[in-house]
């Protein structure tokens, strides 16, 4: 079979590397002002740290220069061309036309991936980009698996093609929304966007009786969140994806936390490399029930089976796990086999903990039976992150390594 790329989200360099450990074969990352995301916390040494250290271990890096840039931002632009024409990252992902021409003429060995942000739906799209220069075609998330293999059975051969498999889905058409820009004065394009989308919304019909005069719609079981989409999950079709050849599969997130990203990446590393190995026995249901103890919103496979798909929307707006929460990081291992846990949220003893394994899909469950204070060595019964790096000590029940994810069970 074809070799495909698994592609995930780097909002910082700590994030890159966990990414890497749990099956990435490359991400994306970008600097704060110049890519979709103003809030990632990637600056420019840590971009380049993020490309040394995927060099030096055979992974790939993409940077992102998607936004879609008034005058003023060329400057930068042509500054940061100039420096990935130095770091030599795998790609740039770009969507703007006068971003991608600064590219070619500033980073030219520098290979051009198009952003999902350009819209590209068709075959024609993708070879306009092609014969301008772009090696990548990132796709749309509003195309479907019909148009997909189309597109992969009369596509030049140079041509690569990525697509996402995993993440939040935009309420605009690939992203290129105004809404946020509309309501709050921070525009999605600039990569600042409010998520105008997630708000809770109240709606008022004007009265037939009484002009001028206003009344409420009442609220329903759906909730008031009217714009507010489901995530994209394509775990169950991922024998399809591959079997299609495309080259690279994208997990969205780069706000999103460690623990999602080794939840999401084991997940479909997994999967990918399980069908590659028995395509007779895959059983998606493993990894889907992986991806539910992490996920935050319904899932939905989008339109990417069905144009006239309606199991997109998620009313409620919901951004939070019943069941299951991000525990802690390990950091070291020391003597009497004990590690130092970085933790994320409160840990009692007796609390049930599952540590997520490189490369094996099931987790790795047990009990807290004591915990051990940092400085004192002393036993305590619980402990709160109440300031950033709180740690603690623990044992566990297998051999564990540095930048391993723990969860919790709540």
């Amino acid at each position: 079979m074809k070799e495909i790329e698994l592609l995930a989200p780097a909002g910082s360099y700590e994030k890159a590397k966990i990414a890497f450990l749990y099956g990435a074969d490359a991400v994306y990352a970008g600097t704060s002002s110049l890519s979709l995301r103003t809030r990632a916390d990637m600056e420019n040494d840590d971009l380049e740290k993020t490309i040394k250290y995927a060099h030096s271990i055979g992974k790939k890096v993409y940077v992102t220069l998607n936004i879609f840039a008034w005058d003023e931002k060329y400057d930068e632009i042509i500054e940061m061309a100039k420096k990935l024409e130095e770091l030599k990252p795998d790609g740039i992902i770009a969507a703007d036309g006068g971003v991608i021409e600064v590219i070619k003429q500033y980073a030219p060995s520098v290979k051009i991936n198009v952003s999902t942000q350009a819209n590209v739906v068709s075959l024609h799209s993708a070879n306009f980009w092609y014969k301008n220069g772009a090696k990548r075609m990132i796709m749309a998330r509003e195309i479907n698996k019909e148009q997909l293999k189309y597109i992969m059975e009369n596509k030049p051969d140079g041509m690569e093609i990525e697509i996402f498999v995993h993440g939040a889905i935009c309420f605009a058409y690939s992203g290129r929304c105004f809404l946020s820009d509309f309501l709050s004065c921070r525009s999605a394009n600039l990569g600042d966007c409010a998520q105008s989308c997630r708000w809770s919304y109240n709606l008022y019909a004007e009265e037939k009786n009484n002009p001028g005069g206003f009344m409420p719609i009442e609220i329903n079981e759906y909730g008031t969140s009217i714009f507010s989409s489901k995530d994209l999950c394509l775990i169950k079709e991922i024998p399809e994806i591959i079997e299609m050849g495309i080259d690279s599969l994208k997990i969205e997130g780069r706000l999103k936390t460690e623990y999602y990203l080794a939840s999401v990446i084991n997940a479909y590393r997994n999967a990918i490399d399980d069908y590659k190995k028995d395509p007779e026995n895959y059983d998606y249901n493993l990894y889907l029930k992986e991806l539910e103890k992490v996920k935050t919103r319904g899932l939905t496979t989008f339109y990417f089976n069905e144009r006239n798909n309606k199991d997109i929307q998620e009313y409620s707006g919901k951004q939070y796990n019943e069941n299951y929460e991000f525990g802690g990081k390990i950091i070291d291992n020391c003597e009497d086999d004990l590690a130092i846990i970085e933790i994320k949220n409160k840990l009692s003893v007796g609390d049930v903990l599952e540590i997520i394994v490189p490369n094996k899909i099931k987790a790795e469950e047990f009990k807290i039976e004591k915990l051990y204070d940092v400085e004192t060595n002393e036993e305590i019964q619980e402990i709160s992150p109440g300031v950033k790096g709180q740690k603690v000590k623990m044992k566990l029940p297998i051999k564990c390594e540095k930048n391993w994810i723990i969860r919790r069970k709540k």
